[in-house]
């Protein structure tokens, strides 16, 4: 199919072949850096691991960019046909890899919601082109938005509605990309709400999220933070020095030793891999039980994470939702492995944990602080409600 044709399917086949040459191999780009997990979290080695969190700032960034780029530069005709555009390449950023990193699900989604916005924007001023609109907070269905736009334009040139549709979504993407670039701000502005004076903290291995967050907090509050190490990884090691060093009074414990302090914390601050719609969240591995020791002894848990990891997904596999496994050689080398005695041990290293929404007091986001009960809210004002299933064929 040529690029000036009509896109009439989010097929991934169909959609590569309409692209433009340029377009085509920026996306090729991106799909080999994911196929060979140089953009996932779970590719990184045990060492390098406690820098995933800004991993998948960075990925979700460039899918921006890459989205910015294939749509400001191609030639669609109506809304319909970008809706294509965006789920064809969802569907083939998800089969490289991108289930390992929601984000780049969410911003696609984010991107979509926008485009239906807008869709339906025009549609209020041309209502005699619109057939119908679905039940979904008066939003339009894809079938209606076939019609919202013209389904041809001359060839003498683009029409006023494509026009003001494609300056409406590169407005949206352009703010997806504010929000990722002032992530840690807003986030850092409400520390002081959350960290008081003479609290003992406790955090789980290393995250960039957490670590602003406390060095915020420690500018006009004095507080002792324990740092679990986070084995295998040992990103907490990072963690506590980089605490350290900011004047902040750091504790580095074993993982073993989580229940033990417990008793002492007034508050667990731990990072998020996905938050979920039921208001649970993926976190990496361990991260359960650490928030099974706070609710034990009543310790508030505070989530730290930015509102692009919020994803549309139920945790229907439980503690499988989203997780991966990894090789166990980080906890056992493979010459032990040959002993008679562990020949019939089966070794599993997840990745992640789930976490369920009633282990969680409340969600820390660069957009404000919301309980886990209010996630269903964001929800609907981020996604539309017929982009929420996955890119999974």
């Amino acid at each position: 199919m040529p690029p000036s044709g009509d896109l009439e399917s989010s097929d991934p086949a169909v959609v590569r072949a309409w692209l433009p040459p340029k377009q085509l191999a920026l996306l090729d780009q991106f799909l080999l850096e994911l196929r060979l997990g140089r953009l996932s979290a779970s590719a990184c080695n045990s060492s390098e691991r406690h820098d995933s969190a800004s991993d998948r700032r960075l990925v979700t960034h460039r899918t921006v960019d890459l989205l910015r780029h294939v749509i400001g530069s191609t030639r669609w005709k109506n809304p319909a046909q970008v809706l294509c555009l965006l789920r064809g390449i969802g569907r083939d950023l998800h089969a490289a890899g991108g289930f390992r990193e929601p984000a780049i699900g969410n911003v696609v989604r984010r991107v979509m919601a926008a485009v239906r916005e807008e869709a339906l924007r025009e549609g209020e001023d041309n209502a005699d082109n619109i057939a119908s609109t679905n039940s979904a907070g008066g939003r339009l269905s894809l079938q209606s938005m076939l019609w919202a736009l013209p389904r041809s334009s001359s060839k003498g040139g683009t029409s006023t509605g494509q026009r003001n549709l494609k300056q409406a979504v590169m407005e949206a993407i352009q703010e997806i990309l504010t929000d990722l670039e002032d992530l840690y701000k807003n986030i850092n502005e409400q520390a002081s709400n959350h960290v008081h004076a003479d609290e003992i903290i406790l955090t789980y291995g290393y995250s960039k999220s957490v670590e602003l967050f406390l060095k915020a907090a420690a500018k006009k509050r004095k507080f002792q933070v324990f740092v679990c190490e986070g084995a295998p990884g040992y990103g907490g090691h990072g963690m506590a020095k980089s605490l350290a060093d900011a004047g902040i009074n750091t504790v580095l414990i074993q993982d073993a030793a989580t229940f033990a302090v417990m008793a002492r914390v007034n508050k667990v601050l731990i990072s998020a891999h996905a938050v979920l719609a039921n208001g649970g969240l993926v976190a990496r591995s361990f991260c359960n039980v650490v928030a099974l020791a706070a609710q034990y002894h009543s310790v508030p848990v505070v989530c730290v994470t930015g509102m692009y990891k919020l994803c549309p997904m139920y945790p229907h596999e439980g503690q499988d939702t989203l997780n991966d496994l990894i090789s166990p050689n980080v906890v056992v080398d493979y010459v032990s492995m040959r002993d008679k005695l562990m020949a019939d041990v089966e070794y599993i290293a997840p990745l992640h944990d789930y976490i369920k929404p009633e282990h969680i007091s409340v969600y820390v986001t660069n957009m404000g602080t919301f309980q886990p009960s209010f996630i269903y809210r964001l929800l609907a004002e981020y996604y539309h409600a017929d982009d929420w299933r996955s890119f999974e064929y």
